[in-house]
């Protein structure tokens, strides 16, 4: 059976929007063990676990993998970029970048891809298929070779284009499926001002909506309820680990909600259960006092999407309008709840 007739009817119409032409070839990998512990991660870096955000919908980074080579594979029909795509996130641990928070790389949020090689080559499922294949490992393990696949911000990759849409469309309501498939019909590979290949859009409303939405997405991702859920995570962990209740491995060897258990079961319940509970997050500009605070300046993600080969900011006044704001977005305040870690 393929694979994408196992999944529900909204993902499936949404990868069918993605590449009309399924890859039944993928299949064999989607169903890998290490591909498919990826359905337990949520995209949303654990914080559909807290009612600080009104999230509903569980959007899996196997659902972003599976969707990120479908977008690939519907632009460049290469076996060995999709499967770039594919294996982008094979190194992501429970609550994905969350634990780039642990490791202190919340500016950049790239600590963990260095297991990728590592993982694949010890996986004896994904080696069997590329040696059948005739595909080295050198030719999947970096998807960063591929522009298509993946490229420097702010160009549209595929990889950035996926967690636009489906955040928009699954995650936060932003969009629904129609204007979703309209925005993605537009998209075309075209030659950006460097001379590389680049997606890019045709039609100036889709690339203004498409900024409109990746503006708004990027202060959700840093906005103060945000890294101080992303920085609560990394810090509970860290204390379990410093504890010897959890280790390093445990990251990508267990599930999130057996590591919610874990959490659950030891002396930080209480404070778990109050970030849990929690709808609304108390802001200082000074630091507040016997209470754990957080104040972190994260990552900035945003795209300045190609229109016929030019970049929109130069092509359209409100969008580089909105991404001149997003820009200067900054939730540099300390922010905290009543607990003390």
């Amino acid at each position: 059976m393929r694979y994408i007739d196992t999944i529900n009817k909204d993902i499936k119409a949404y990868y069918e929007i993605l590449s009309k032409d399924y890859p039944n070839w993928l299949d064999d990998y989607i169903n890998t063990k290490e591909i498919q512990k990826l359905k337990s991660i949520s995209v949303t870096c654990g914080t559909i676990y807290t009612n600080l955000f009104d999230i509903n919908y569980f959007y899996s980074t196997l659902d972003h993998s599976v969707a990120v080579a479908l977008i690939i594979w519907n632009f460049t029909h290469d076996k060995k970029q999709t499967l770039s795509g594919l294996f982008h996130d094979i190194a992501t641990p429970v609550f994905k970048h969350s634990i780039d928070f642990l490791n202190g790389d919340y500016m950049t949020q790239e600590s963990t891809e260095e297991k990728t090689t590592e993982i694949i080559r010890n996986s004896k499922e994904i080696m069997r298929l590329l040696k059948r294949d005739n595909i080295k490992v050198e030719e999947i393990n970096d998807y960063h070779i591929y522009p298509i696949a993946d490229n420097d911000t702010p160009k549209l990759s595929s990889d950035r284009l996926e967690y636009s849409l489906s955040n928009a469309l699954f995650v936060y309501n932003i969009r629904d499926k129609e204007q979703i498939k309209e925005m993605y019909n537009d998209i075309e590979i075209q030659t950006n001002e460097e001379g590389e290949i680049e997606l890019g859009f045709q039609t100036k409303k889709y690339a203004r909506d498409f900024v409109r939405i990746t503006s708004k997405l990027s202060k959700i991702y840093r906005e103060e309820k945000t890294v101080y859920s992303m920085q609560f995570i990394a810090d509970i962990l860290k204390k379990l680990k410093e504890e010897k209740l959890l280790t390093i491995d445990d990251l990508y060897n267990l599930e999130e909600q057996e590591i919610i258990n874990l959490i659950e079961s030891s002396k930080y319940n209480k404070i778990f259960k109050i970030w849990r509970n929690a709808k609304r997050i108390k802001i200082s500009k000074e630091k507040p006092d016997n209470v754990y605070s957080v104040k972190i300046i994260s990552k900035i993600r945003y795209v300045d999407p190609l229109l016929n080969g030019k970049r929109i900011s130069k092509e359209c006044k409100l969008s580089k309008k909105m991404i001149d704001n997003n820009l200067a977005y900054k939730a540099d305040n300390y922010v905290y709840l009543k607990l003390n870690m």
